[in-house]
């Protein structure tokens, strides 16, 4: 008869006074670690105990003891560590406090589910948070809880609620190529040429204002953008590189910028390839604020018949409406507007109704034409 061979039984089951049973295991370090929570049985225990040893042999094991640490704990080095630019890491910082750290702030890392994610977005919501607002929180935390994953901290990511990401903003409003013309011819003339920039060229705010006289190249014409002005919540302006690695580029200037570019440099910019473009009435850097407050902003945009609540940003959306209409492919555009991904460029891809008039009108004159040459032809 051949010999039973032993299965050396893998961890430790107690029985508690309570009666229930509290199942522990050697770790690959040698340190004993328990259970997270109690058992009924000593059967239920080891069942526990048979899925660790499943994990430990797959390689899929986590250790627990890495997942004790509190979010906010471990949100804030994230964000600290992290490489992101000085208005990116205050926006981080302001999400996390404001959005993440009141409701799940204090739970460990390992103690944090799709449930409580679920529960804590729905919080989000019912308490008057926009749904743009929860979608950058909930990305925010799923951004953080996948370095967890790969620090081996949690075994899988709870953030896993479909369509929680997105955002539901509303269309932004597009000013036609009159409304920008004469906004230009509102404001005072030294942020004229700002104006139509920022509606044909497609450059950000930030781009913007921290354009050189080394940057434009009136010849080609061109203009280089290998960084932008960014204002902190103190109001002080840091010069860093763009946005993304996208916004390093060189944008053509439509050639009806020339000439108002050439005005505005002998005008308002002094001599040396490193003086800003674009400056205040002392010459100081513009800030957003206070240059809003300078050219009465609300007031003169509503003057021009520009809807309530129309931003400076939006003139961007008329240069990428046009660029669109004119025939830009995704990559023209996303090079354009300086955005790594196509998501953005593709809203300027829909056919606008102006657009699809050309195209019929087009149609027309080849029908038209085709007709023509069969009656000569018969």
């Amino acid at each position: 008869m051949a010999n039973k061979k032993n299965h050396r039984q893998f961890g430790h089951v107690r029985k508690l006074p309570s009666g229930r049973h509290q199942a522990s295991y050697l770790g690959p370090d040698g340190l004993r670690r328990n259970a997270p929570e109690t058992f009924p049985t000593k059967t239920d225990a080891n069942a526990w105990l048979s899925t660790v040893e499943a994990d430990l042999l797959r390689g899929e094991w986590v250790d627990p003891l890495l997942g004790k640490v509190a979010l906010k704990e471990y949100g804030e080095r994230w964000i600290k560590e992290r490489q992101l630019g000085v208005r990116t890491r205050e926006e981080y910082e302001r999400q996390f406090r404001l959005h993440v750290v009141p409701f799940l702030g204090e739970k460990l890392l390992n103690s944090i589910t799709t449930e409580t994610v679920r529960t804590w977005r729905r919080h989000l919501l019912d308490n008057g948070r926009s749904d743009t607002t929860t979608a950058k929180a909930y990305r925010l935390l799923r951004a953080i809880m996948n370095t967890a994953l790969d620090d081996n901290r949690i075994k899988r990511n709870p953030c896993r609620i479909k369509g929680a990401d997105q955002e539901k903003a509303p269309e932004r409003p597009v000013a036609s190529v009159k409304q920008v013309f004469i906004l230009s011819e509102t404001v005072p003339p030294r942020f004229r040429v700002l104006i139509l920039a920022a509606a044909f060229t497609g450059l950000r705010w930030g781009e913007l204002i921290a354009l050189r006289r080394c940057d434009v190249d009136l010849d080609a014409p061109a203009v280089r953008v290998p960084r932008r002005l960014a204002q902190l919540n103190s109001g002080r302006l840091v010069e860093g590189p763009p946005k993304s690695a996208a916004g390093f580029r060189t944008v053509a200037m439509p050639e009806i910028l020339v000439d108002d570019f050439r005005r505005h440099l002998m005008a308002f910019v002094k001599a040396g390839p490193e003086e800003l473009i674009f400056t205040g009435e002392k010459g100081a850097a513009l800030k957003r604020g206070n240059w809003h407050r300078s050219v009465k902003w609300i007031k003169t945009a509503a003057k021009v018949g520009l809807p309530k609540g129309f931003h400076f940003h939006d003139l961007r959306h008329t240069g990428n409406n046009l660029a669109a209409a004119a025939g830009a492919s995704t990559r023209e555009l996303m090079h354009r507007m300086g955005h790594g991904s196509m998501r953005a460029a593709l809203i300027y891809q829909h056919a606008t109704s102006e657009r699809d008039k050309e195209i019929a009108d087009k149609l027309s004159e080849r029908v038209k034409a085709s007709q023509s040459h069969a009656n000569r032809t018969t």
